[in-house]
C-alpha cells in the first residue's frame, strides 16, 4: 500500500484543485503553484515558471499540461496519469451533471442571475495568479508595457496570439544571436 501513496497523493492534490477552482486553467495556476512549490516542495519557483512556460506553449488546457508535467517530474509516466486524472475527473463529473440537469433550468431567471454573479469572481480568480506569476518572474514596472501591449494588440487590433508568439520567438532568437556577438550585454 505504501508504494501507491505517492500516486494517491498526486491524484488527490490535483483532484482537490480541480474540484474547488472556478474559472478554468488560469485560475488554477496559483493553487497549483502554492501546492507544488510552497506546501509540498515538489518543484522550486524557477522550475515551476519554466514548466509553466512550456505548459502554456503546448496545445490543450494549461491546468492539464501543468498537472502532467508535475506528475511526470514526481513519478514519471504513471505520475502523469494520476495527476492528469486528478485534474480532469472533477470537471468531467461537473460537466456531465450540468449536461444532464442544466437543460431543464437554462431559462430560469435565478440560474441566469447566479451565472451573472459568478463572472466578477472568475475575473478575480484569473487576475490573482497573473500578479503572483508576475512577481515570481521578476516582472517590474519597467517591463510592464509588454503584457499591456500584447493585450491591446489582441483586444483592439485583433492580432492573432499565434502571430504574437511567433514574433516573440523570432525576437528572442535575434536577441540571443546578438548577445552572443556582443558579450558585454
Amino acid at each position: 500500500m505504501n508504494k501507491y501513496r505517492q500516486y494517491y497523493e498526486l491524484f488527490s492534490v490535483f483532484f482537490k484543485i480541480g474540484a474547488f477552482t472556478f474559472g478554468g486553467g488560469y485560475a488554477m495556476i496559483s493553487l497549483i503553484r502554492n501546492e507544488v512549490t510552497q506546501k509540498r516542495k515538489w518543484l522550486d519557483d524557477e522550475e515551476f515558471m519554466d514548466m509553466l512556460a512550456i505548459a502554456q506553449s503546448l496545445p490543450g488546457p494549461i491546468s492539464l499540461n501543468t498537472a502532467l508535467f508535475v506528475g511526470n517530474k514526481r513519478k514519471g509516466f504513471k505520475g502523469s496519469l494520476f495527476a492528469g486524472a486528478g485534474i480532469i475527473v472533477p470537471s468531467f463529473v461537473v460537466i456531465l451533471l450540468i449536461a444532464l440537469v442544466f437543460a431543464q433550468f437554462k431559462d430560469n431567471l435565478v440560474v441566469k442571475k447566479v451565472f451573472l454573479g459568478i463572472r466578477p469572481a472568475v475575473v478575480a480568480l484569473i487576475a490573482a495568479p497573473l500578479f503572483s506569476l508576475g512577481k515570481a518572474a521578476n516582472l517590474n514596472w519597467q517591463n510592464l508595457w509588454i503584457p499591456v501591449l500584447v493585450a491591446v494588440l489582441v483586444w483592439k487590433f485583433s492580432v492573432s496570439p499565434v502571430f504574437i508568439v511567433l514574433g516573440t520567438v523570432m525576437l528572442g532568437i535575434a536577441w540571443f544571436i546578438l548577445s552572443k556577438r556582443n558579450p558585454n550585454q
